[in-house]
């Protein structure tokens, strides 16, 4: 028996191909295919992906918008995808105008009523891409995820290649917002992207050092932290590292795919060992000592402190030991290797949950 398949639901005009001022027998040279659509549904087919074509077209068969006005450009668009390896299941159109208020035309959802028997779509990974609002709520009419596209006529969205990434590659995003009397502060986490560290919590080394974790761990980092610094360095190093284990958590989900263990690192002198593992229950053992009060704004005495409230918040299991002469460098090197062993523990191959348990 084979499994379920998710649907794509695309809206046509200026989502396909760019919106059309009017449609008239010479409109061959004006189509123009939205920016990316083309990689991004290749890549989507290529997951295991069908695509269904829900479009009004307002009095389509009237004298008004003839037939004849509509068919050749848009059997030309079928022709051109179908010649770059893209299908359509079905190409669905409503004909009404919108006084009309027909059960087909979208956001009701009258023309796809025959597909909610199908036993061979996946509904839950199904989604809609459309450029409008009405597609946005034929969506939520069906009960799957929406994804606007940015639109000139109708203002912000997103772009197809970032709807391809979230839908095929599922990414795991958190962010955290978390506000005290002491600090506030917005993190935000992507597990499955790479990109430059954004960090500000006040303090230069400890900034440093968080870019260590975004870096080394392999994942796209963003912190922002207003904390009361006039006090002590307490709170925001503790509340950076309460937000950054709860993101961690979240974006985690329920970890399935992941390796879940993690990583010995050389830093000149110093030697650090970082054992990592999400069992969901937060424990930290630490081995080590250093000789300066603080490195770089940093107190030493908040280094451990850090890894604990991350693994408070993460419900991470972490024993770290660092050995060294250097205290710059033995932070650094601990800061690395946790993160060398965050990026082996949330790699992700397949979707089996690793343990025996049933749960992480």
């Amino acid at each position: 028996m084979t499994s379920p398949v998710p649907v794509l639901f695309v809206d046509r005009d200026g989502t396909l191909i760019a919106e059309p001022d009017d449609f008239q027998i010479d409109a061959f040279e004006k189509l123009r295919f939205v920016d990316g659509v083309i990689p991004a549904l290749l890549r989507l087919q290529a997951a295991g992906w069908q695509f269904v074509i829900v479009t009004n077209q307002d009095g389509l068969g009237t004298n008004a918008f003839p037939r004849a006005a509509f068919d050749g450009p848009h059997h030309l668009m079928l022709h051109i995808f179908e010649s770059q390896g893209i299908r359509f299941r079905e190409v669905l159109i409503d004909a009404s105008y919108a006084h009309e208020k027909s059960a087909s035309r979208k956001p009701e959802i009258g023309m796809v009523v025959h597909l909610l028997k199908d036993r061979s779509i996946d509904w839950s990974r199904s989604a809609m891409v459309g450029d409008r609002d009405t597609d946005m709520q034929f969506a939520d009419n069906l009960g799957i995820s929406g994804f606007k596209l940015r639109s000139p006529q109708f203002g912000e969205g997103t772009d197809w290649a970032d709807i391809a990434h979230t839908l095929v590659t599922a990414p795991r995003r958190a962010q955290v917002i978390r506000s005290t009397k002491e600090t506030h502060i917005v993190v935000d986490i992507d597990l499955d992207a790479v990109a430059a560290p954004q960090i500000a919590s006040g303090i230069g080394f400890f900034d440093h050092m968080l870019a260590q974790l975004g870096t080394h761990g392999g994942f796209a980092l963003s912190l922002r932290c207003e904390g009361d610094l006039d006090v002590d360095e307490h709170h925001t190093v503790e509340d950076c590292a309460l937000a950054l284990g709860q993101a961690l958590r979240e974006a985690l989900g329920d970890k399935r795919g992941i390796h879940r263990y993690g990583f010995t690192l050389p830093m000149d002198e110093a030697l650090a060992t970082a054992a990592l593992d999400f069992s969901g229950r937060a424990f930290f053992v630490f081995d080590g000592t250093f000789s300066r009060d603080s490195v770089g704004g940093l107190p030493t005495e908040l280094i451990a402190h850090f890894f604990r409230s991350l693994c408070d918040a993460a419900g991470m299991n972490l024993n770290l030991r660092v050995t060294g002469e250097n205290d710059h460098h033995k932070i650094e090197a601990c800061f690395k290797a946790v993160a060398r062993a965050l990026r082996q523990a949330i790699r992700r191959e397949g979707f089996d949950l690793p343990s025996t348990k049933g749960l992480l």
